[in-house]
């Protein structure tokens, strides 16, 4: 198999870039929302400055930092962050190449600042200066509630680890060039079908819950929309696989069935648990919190009870609420306990409905072990590549054992090396995800 490289990604990106408008920036001059790309010679020549930096240290650091292609003069100099972006410009250009960016790196922390690169037609390529843009944005991967100032629809690049490219416009994600591999967001289990669907009978019994809550409350509640339980879920998923990553150790999530979960009690033929959970209220604690967060959503907009359209989590994300931080904040503190679960050896195993069923599970090695296994090419897994799981370490093949006896199971895998892949029985085989939204940090 040949490796990708930078003319690979550039090639990609110049195909790709189009795809999937962007919203919610406002101009504050009169440049475009949505930049153009530059021609692909220009974006290869970018590209490969880049990657050539990814391999260099500075002062034995490793070279990380984020660069957006943008002229310095449609951005507001009065900006800045936690609201707006901070122009820093520089009184002379320096010259864009990979010593340039190396030397640069250190002064450019990569959570709050970027290099602003311009591209002239008298003076081509050239670093203009900084921009600061504060750490807010890094809530829109790891999951969060604050709202980040918004980025424009120019070219954005993320220098992560060596030979780690990853291309953005503004703040969509398009491709990532990893172990010369393209890896794009179409692999983004997040935004399939097939995901949530596995959660669909837990949705549905949180929502119940929540309009019981409703008809008993004293004072009118805003109507909610119903899309909000998945985007809860989806939080503390980003949350639990983000902290898992940042400890370094990596680790394995399972959600299994109801039926493989009554019987991790006893003994069985798939899991040994080393430390299990009772079943009590406690083991609730997402679904509780989950609830909670929805109850107090629509009473703090009780006010707007019955007009307009339903609440949702752009709501939630803007709202300064005192009681409704402090819902977010108990999320993100179980997130942060389940992942820390993981740092013992073996699985942490989950129901459907995200109630703790124990953690330092062990995958029994009596489960059939499986020669290939499929690597989705889209979001859904209806184009995919077969490959050896001789490739993956004992983590990933313990995983696709466990999905190959239990159909119905997810596993997500967090490799040592911060890798992310979601794997599930799909149409007669094991299939995985490259986790592309959840992996551009990956340091």
């Amino acid at each position: 198999m040949l490796h990708a490289n930078t003319m690979d990604l550039a090639l990609y990106v110049a195909d790709h870039w189009g795809e999937n408008p962007i919203s919610g920036f406002v101009a504050g001059t009169q440049c475009a929302s949505r930049d153009p790309l530059p021609e692909t010679d220009t974006l290869e020549h970018i590209l490969s400055c880049c990657y050539q930096a990814s391999l260099m240290r500075e002062e034995n650091r490793p070279v990380r930092f984020r660069l957006i292609l943008r002229d310095s003069t449609c951005f507001n100099g009065g900006d800045g962050p936690p609201g707006g972006l901070h122009r820093l410009l520089f009184t002379e250009p320096r010259p864009f190449d990979e010593f340039h960016l190396q030397r640069l790196s250190p002064a450019v922390d990569f959570y709050r600042s970027m290099i602003g690169v311009g591209c002239g037609p008298k003076d081509g390529l050239h670093i203009w200066g900084i921009v600061h843009s504060g750490t807010r944005w890094v809530q829109n991967v790891y999951g969060g509630k604050v709202t980040a100032p918004p980025l424009p629809g120019s070219l954005v690049i993320y220098v992560t680890d060596p030979g780690r490219l990853t291309v953005c416009r503004g703040p969509a994600t398009i491709a990532t060039l990893h172990r010369g591999k393209v890896l794009s967001p179409t692999n983004e289990v997040f935004d399939s079908r097939w995901l949530p669907a596995n959660f669909a009978p837990v949705r549905s019994r949180l929502w119940r819950l929540h309009l019981e809550a409703k008809k008993a409350a004293k004072k009118p509640w805003a109507d909610l929309d119903p899309a909000i339980v998945r985007s809860i879920a989806q939080q503390v998923v980003r949350r639990i696989i983000s902290s898992v990553r940042s400890s370094g150790h990596g680790g394995t999530i399972l959600v299994v069935p109801p039926e493989i979960a009554s019987r991790a009690f006893e003994e069985n033929s798939f899991l040994n648990i080393e430390y299990r959970v009772t079943d009590e209220a406690s083991r609730k604690r997402f679904q509780t919190l989950a609830v909670n967060l929805m109850n107090t959503l629509a009473e703090v907009y009780g006010a707007k009870a019955g007009a307009g359209a339903p609440v949702g989590w752009s709501e939630y994300v803007a709202s300064n609420d005192e009681a409704l931080g402090l819902c977010d904040e108990a999320v993100t503190d179980l997130a942060h306990f389940f992942a820390d679960l993981s740092a013992v050896d073996g699985a942490v195993v989950f129901s459907e409905g995200f109630d703790l069923v124990g953690f330092g599970a062990m995958i029994s090695g009596g489960l059939k072990g499986v020669r290939t296994v499929a690597r989705a090419l889209d979001v859904e897994g209806t184009q995919r590549e077969q490959v050896h799981s001789g490739s993956f370490g004992a983590r990933h093949r313990s995983a696709f054992r466990f999905c190959h006896a239990v159909h119905d199971a997810i596993a997500i895998v967090i490799s040592q090396d911060r890798m992310v892949r979601f794997v599930k029985w799909i149409d007669g085989g094991v299939t995985y995800w490259d986790c592309v939204a959840t992996s551009i940090l990956d340091f």
